[in-house]
């Protein structure tokens, strides 16, 4: 494929999306919608996925309590502890932690709604499971779009992975083809979806991760988080690492799987993420990941000594193959 750049970034960046769709860098503020998941509360499972912290992997999330008892407040603290990254005026309301759409549908359209009216919300992004899109949360969905036809609604499943022995081992709790049922519904309703993906689960070896990264090009996403694995303090996961079961990527491994994900992508996904933040406080392995600027900066340099980009054998691309 002809060499593309995405304002002189080798890959379609969301900052760049966000520049050329509102002139501005925009910060997602993740929010704590209070909420809990099947995989935990029994209706599933009561452990979560092997990976999953406590905090349902929103440690970054502006907390519900006491001194943030509501959406709005939660905005404004969030405004707060990027003032010191940014000066601009409009963010993102990211429900993270958790299911996001695990909860009576009053109470989602009442958080969904405190988010939207806010001025300075351009959009919220919903992160959930392909298995809870009930045909409620469908409809409340397909209502805010119409109610806020200047705002975005976008839907972020996690994935993780096509294999089925891996999803069996991360105890994801439901089949790909769940996943392959709500991008559907979904896209019935014109709302993007971004897929979360995570590279160096145990057991997965490079063409595993690239067979899940060409799978998704056959679907019609909006975008991608690849997202590195992070073992974290009081998981199964941290268990399995103490116990030599896997190990972790090392980063010359992770930036090298990371470009040829890139390379096989279609040049029209927006890519979200490219690393991952672990809380340091908890974070086990692997330490370079802290060190996020690095592992950027690092990354670039190499995809500039490759020519490489993203979408580079997207032509090429043979089809997909789940093991």
């Amino acid at each position: 494929m002809e060499k593309r750049v995405w304002d002189s970034k080798p890959y379609n960046s969301l900052n760049y999306y966000f520049q050329n769709r509102y002139g501005e860098k925009i910060y997602k503020i993740a929010l704590d919608g209070g909420m809990t998941c099947p995989n935990r509360d029994g209706v599933i499972d009561t452990r979560g996925c092997i990976f999953c912290s406590r905090g349902g992997s929103g440690e970054f999330a502006v907390p519900i309590d006491r001194e943030h008892p509501d959406i709005r407040a939660q905005l404004e603290e969030g405004k707060k502890r990027l003032a010191s990254k940014y000066a601009g005026a409009h963010f993102v309301a990211y429900f993270q932690p958790y299911t996001n759409t695990y909860a009576p549908i009053t109470y989602l359209e009442e958080i969904y709604t405190a988010a939207l009216e806010e001025e300075m919300v351009v959009g919220i992004s919903i992160a959930t499971r392909p298995d809870c899109l009930s045909l409620d949360v469908l409809n409340l969905l397909r209502d805010l779009k119409e109610r806020y036809p200047e705002k975005f609604i976008w839907v972020e499943l996690g994935l993780q992975t096509i294999h089925r022995e891996t999803a069996r081992y991360i105890r994801r709790g439901y089949e790909t083809s769940v996943f392959e049922e709500a991008v559907r519904k979904l896209q019935n309703l014109q709302i993007p979806v971004i897929v979360h993906v995570i590279l160096g689960l145990p057991g997965e070896t490079r063409q595993h991760m690239l067979s899940t990264v060409e799978y998704l090009n056959t679907f019609p996403i909006f975008g991608i988080k690849l997202q590195l694995l992070h073992v974290l303090e009081n998981t199964d996961l941290a268990v399995e690492f103490e116990n030599r079961v896997f190990d972790v990527l090392t980063m010359e491994e992770y930036i090298n799987i990371v470009i040829e994900c890139l390379e096989v992508l279609s040049p029209d996904l927006v890519i979200h993420r490219l690393t991952g933040d672990g809380p340091k406080e908890s974070l086990i392995a692997p330490t370079w990941s802290t060190n996020k600027k690095k592992v950027l900066n690092t990354l670039l340099g190499e995809m500039k000594t490759r020519d490489s980009w993203q979408g580079k054998r997207y032509e090429n691309t043979s089809s997909f193959h789940v093991i």
